[in-house]
């Protein structure tokens, strides 16, 4: 399975066995972290056996069930563009999980920060997390049920496109990834324009650290949807095709 298939593949799992993860595909995850935090210029941790932070009905509003491994999303507080790129990086994170047979999902809100075993100083925040874990190959009807409204609420390409011209196959087809692009309450707030063969994407609350990091999730998928090319960081930020 390649990136653009495990977009096509993931959805939000919240069931999880309570099974340690296998070595390699935790040294495997370890790698790319490094990598990826480093491009992301933030902190990205993995947490293994230690679902402290997901336990209970208060923490997790009754959610999930199983949480032991997860990563936190560190950064300095109101950073808007570091959020950006952990919503990219971690995106990332996210489909090479999938692609090693995790089931993952995104979670900013629904977990308690301060049960995290994360050492913090005081301008840190923990922008969001990650779960991952191994997980039964069949939905659990909570999962059922809830995949089936995420995928009623999923916005039409038009509402999150506006283009001078007809689509071209490259852009709807990133359009299509970023469709199935997990967002903060299923919002899908990016906005993609296409003028005069320039295409660019941001969001109407581009100081808002939660919707960058939404952004950013929208623009990794588009990215890999699109069959190649790179976006430039920042609200309303323009996209560069490869090989255009």
């Amino acid at each position: 399975m390649d990136l653009k298939e495990a977009i096509e593949a993931r959805y939000s799992r919240r069931n999880y066995l309570t099974t340690s993860l296998d070595l390699e595909v935790v040294a495997q995850l370890q790698h790319l972290i490094v990598q990826y935090a480093e491009e992301a210029g933030a902190r990205i941790e993995l947490v293994l056996d230690n679902g402290a932070a997901f336990e209970g009905f208060r923490r997790s509003y009754g959610m999930f069930k199983g949480v032991r491994h997860y990563l936190g999303l560190i950064h300095e507080k109101d950073d808007v563009a570091t959020a950006e790129r952990l919503g990219y990086y971690g995106e990332l994170l996210v489909l090479h999980a999938v692609t090693l047979g995790l089931g993952t999902c995104w979670v900013s809100g629904s977990f308690d920060r301060k049960a995290c075993p994360f050492s913090l100083s005081e301008s840190e925040t923990i922008l969001s997390t990650i779960v991952v874990g191994n997980v039964e190959q069949g939905e659990s009807s909570k999962e059922r049920f809830i995949r089936k409204r995420v995928s009623l609420k999923r916005k039409p390409v038009a509402e999150m496109l506006n283009s001078d011209v007809e689509a071209p196959d490259w852009l709807l087809s990133g359009m299509r990834a970023v469709q199935l692009a997990p967002s903060a309450a299923n919002r899908q707030p990016a906005l993609f324009s296409y003028k005069e063969g320039h295409l660019s994407a941001g969001t109407e609350h581009g100081e808002s650290t939660s919707y960058a990091l939404d952004l950013g999730i929208a623009k990794c998928n588009f990215e890999i949807g699109a069959g190649g090319g790179s976006w430039a960081w920042g609200n309303n930020a323009e996209f560069t095709r490869h090989g255009a």
